[in-house]
C-alpha cells in the first residue's frame, strides 16, 4: 500500500522557513551539530532525511562530508539549490519513510525534530527501518528530538504556548490518548491588528519507543546526549540527540 502524506512545507512556507527558525543557525546551534555528524561519518557518506532548505546538510558538506539528502517538499529544495554550495548536495524529491536511494552510507541522519512530522507510530518505524537499510554495520542513525513537556501540563490541560509576540503567537496541543500533537501558529504582518493561523500535526514519542523502533529495524543504542555539544542527557533535560549503530551481520 503506498503511503501518501501531506506536504506541510510547500511553497508558502518554504519562503519563509528559514527566517522563522533563525535562531537554528546560530554557530552556537549549528557549529555543534556539524562537528557531531562529521565525526558519526567518519569520512563515510552521509544521508539526511527530511533535508530541508540545507540547514545541516550545506555546511556538513563544506566540512568535506558527501551528503545525500530525501525532502517531500520541492519548494524546499529549491531554496535548498538556490543558497551558495547548495549544488554540493544531492537531493532526491521523496517521503522519508520509503524513499531509497543509491548507495551506502556510515551516517543516516534526521535532526530539529522531524521524526515527529511522520504521525503514525507504523510509519516512524518505517523511517527507522528505511535508515537501516541505507546503513552499512557499524553505520549510525542519529534523531534530535525534542521532549514533550506533558509533566508540565496541569491536570487535563492540552495547550502550552511557546512563543508570544506581536508577530507570533504558537500554542501546541497535545492529545495523550493518541500522543499526537498539533503546533498552532498565529502570525501577523501588521503588528497584531490581523493574525492568519496554520496549524501542523506531529506524533511525540519517548526515548523509549524510539529505542524499541530501532530494535525492530536492527540498530541498538549507542548513545544519547541532551544536545549536540554531547552534555549529559538527564531526567531534567528538554530534548536528546540519540545515536544507534547498525548491528552487524
Amino acid at each position: 500500500m503506498t503511503r501518501v502524506r501531506v506536504n506541510y512545507f510547500d511553497t508558502d512556507v518554504a519562503a519563509t522557513y528559514d527566517e522563522g527558525s533563525v535562531e537554528m543557525f546560530d554557530p552556537a546551534v549549528l557549529g555543534p551539530t556539524v562537528e557531531l555528524l562529521a565525526d558519526l561519518a567518519a569520512g563515510r557518506p552521509a544521508l539526511e532525511l527530511a533535508v530541508g532548505t540545507g540547514r545541516v546538510a550545506i555546511p556538513l558538506a563544506a566540512h568535506g562530508v558527501s551528503v545525500h539528502g530525501i525532502e517531500l517538499s520541492q519548494a524546499m529544495v529549491d531554496r535548498l539549490r538556490a543558497k551558495p554550495g547548495g549544488d554540493a548536495v544531492t537531493v532526491t524529491v521523496g517521503d522519508m519513510v520509503d524513499t531509497r536511494v543509491p548507495g551506502e552510507f556510515g551516517l543516516v541522519y534526521l535532526v530539529f525534530n522531524t521524526i515527529g512530522n511522520v504521525t503514525t507510530q507504523d510509519d516512524q518505524v518505517a523511517v527507522f527501518e528505511n535508515a537501516a537499510a541505507h546503513l552499512v554495520p557499524g553505520g549510525c542513525f542519529v534523531v534530535e528530538k525534542s521532549l514533550p513537556i506533558l509533566r508540565r501540563l496541569p491536570g487535563d490541560e492540552r495547550f502550552a504556548v511557546f512563543d508570544h509576540t506581536e508577530e507570533h503567537v504558537g500554542i501546541d496541543e497535545y492529545d495523550t490518548a493518541t500522543q499526537l500533537m498539533w503546533s498552532h501558529h498565529y502570525s501577523s504582518d501588521d503588528g497584531g491588528a490581523t493574525y492568519h493561523r496554520t496549524s501542523v500535526p506531529f506524533r511525540y514519542a519517548w526515548p523509549a519507543e524510539l529505542d524499541l523502533m530501532a530494535r525492530i529495524a536492527g540498530l541498538r543504542l549507542r548513545d544519547r546526549w541532551a544536545d549536540w555539544d554531547r552534555s549529559e542527557f538527564t531526567s531534567s533535560s528538554t530534548k536528546h540527540v540519540s545515536v544507534w549503530e547498525k548491528i552487524g551481520p
